[in-house]
Formats: structure tokens, C-alpha cells, sequence
């Protein structure tokens, strides 16, 4: 891979397979981040944290379940958690925190996101434009030579070609992946405000007649 960009810098792609390079490298950078935090970090379901929570605070009481978020690594955990905090609030107060903490965990969630999407479509631009850089120096050739020769044709537009080809696999997987990463993005976050409307309904309506 790394031969075939040397190539093609020394050739009509010149420094533009340099940028299509680092796109290369910061896209699976991103990719190696985003899986650690998407599928690692924050692979808590849920719903089965919350049935784990409100069981937890039903056994016990509210510190109870502050306890296991602290315990629990994860975005949903640290919304749950706020909610838990207003509980002797009301809903309002509830509702604020969760908006407060969501925000917070929403932004850790699409960390990465917009750079990732960008390079989906510079890498591609980056392509063309090596490739009519190379034309231009394909045709420069060959008015040096005084006539159309096909070999200096066919190498000239073969070299040109290799920053579109780079471009396109660049941003092909790039593409794909950010469409996996926005739809688990989406869920886990639907998931989340579930979550917490369902905390907030069970600290209004079930905990405190439970508790009598």
C-alpha cells in the first residue's frame, strides 16, 4: 500500500497522494477510536440497566442505585445517575439533569463523527484533483515529444488514474462505516432517553408507593 502511494506520488498523483495518505490514516484512526468507545465502553444495554437499576433502588434505596452507576462505565449509567441525584425534586428537576447529562454524553458518543464523514468526501475530491494534475502532466509529455505516442498516453493516464483509484477505496469503507456508526449512534441514544423517561416514571409513580 505504502509502495503503490510512493508510486503514485512520484508519478502524475504527486503530493496529493501524500493528503489521500493521511486521510488513510486518520480515517482508521477514527475507526480503531470509535469501535473502542461504540462497542466497548458503551456496550451496556440500556433497558436491562434499568430493570438492574430500579431493581436495585426497590431492594435498597436511591443511594443504592447511584452506587451502581458509579460502578458502571457507560453513558446511559452517568444520565441514570443524574436522574437519581433529583429524585426528591420532582420531574421537572429530573427532566432538566437528564437534558444537562445527555448533552455531555451525546457529545462523547459523536466524538469523531463530522471528521469521519468529512474524509468520506475529500478523499474522493483529493482523487479527481490528482488525477487531473496528472493529465496535465500527461499532455505536457507528450507536447514535448511532438506526437501522440501510445505509450506515453496509456503510462500517462495510468499514473494520473492511481489518485482516483486511492480516493475511491479510501472513501468507499470510510462511507460504509460511518453509516454503521451513525445507526448504533442513533439507537444507543434512543435507548438512553427511554432509559431515563423510564427511570423518571418509576421514581414518580412506583418508588414512592413502594416505599410506604
Amino acid at each position: 500500500m505504502i509502495r503503490e502511494f510512493t508510486v503514485g506520488a512520484e508519478g502524475g498523483g504527486g503530493f496529493v497522494m501524500w493528503f489521500l495518505l493521511v486521510c488513510a490514516v486518520v480515517g482508521i484512526g477514527l475507526i480503531l477510536e470509535r469501535l473502542f468507545s461504540l462497542f466497548i465502553k458503551a456496550r451496556l444495554n440500556p433497558r436491562l440497566f434499568l430493570e438492574k437499576l430500579t431493581s436495585a433502588v426497590d431492594s435498597q434505596d436511591v443511594d443504592a442505585g447511584i452506587a451502581l452507576c458509579d460502578q458502571t462505565p457507560a453513558p446511559v449509567a452517568k444520565i441514570l445517575r443524574a436522574v437519581l441525584e433529583k429524585a426528591d425534586k420532582g420531574k421537572d428537576a429530573m427532566e432538566e439533569m437528564v437534558a444537562r447529562s445527555a448533552a455531555i454524553e451525546l457529545a462523547f458518543l459523536d466524538r469523531g463523527m463530522a471528521l469521519l464523514g468529512g474524509l468520506t468526501t475529500v478523499a474522493p475530491f483529493l482523487g479527481f484533483l490528482g488525477t487531473v494534475m496528472g493529465m496535465i502532466t500527461a499532455f505536457a509529455a507528450i507536447a514535448i515529444a511532438g506526437e501522440v505516442e501510445p505509450t506515453i498516453v496509456a503510462s500517462g493516464i495510468s499514473t494520473a488514474l492511481i489518485t482516483t483509484k486511492w480516493g475511491l477505496i479510501i472513501a468507499t469503507p470510510l462511507a460504509i462505516i460511518h453509516i454503521l456508526f451513525s445507526s448504533k449512534v442513533d439507537g444507543y441514544t434512543r435507548d438512553m432517553e427511554e432509559a431515563a423517561s423510564g427511570l423518571i416514571d418509576y421514581l414518580i409513580e412506583q418508588y414512592p408507593k413502594r416505599k410506604k
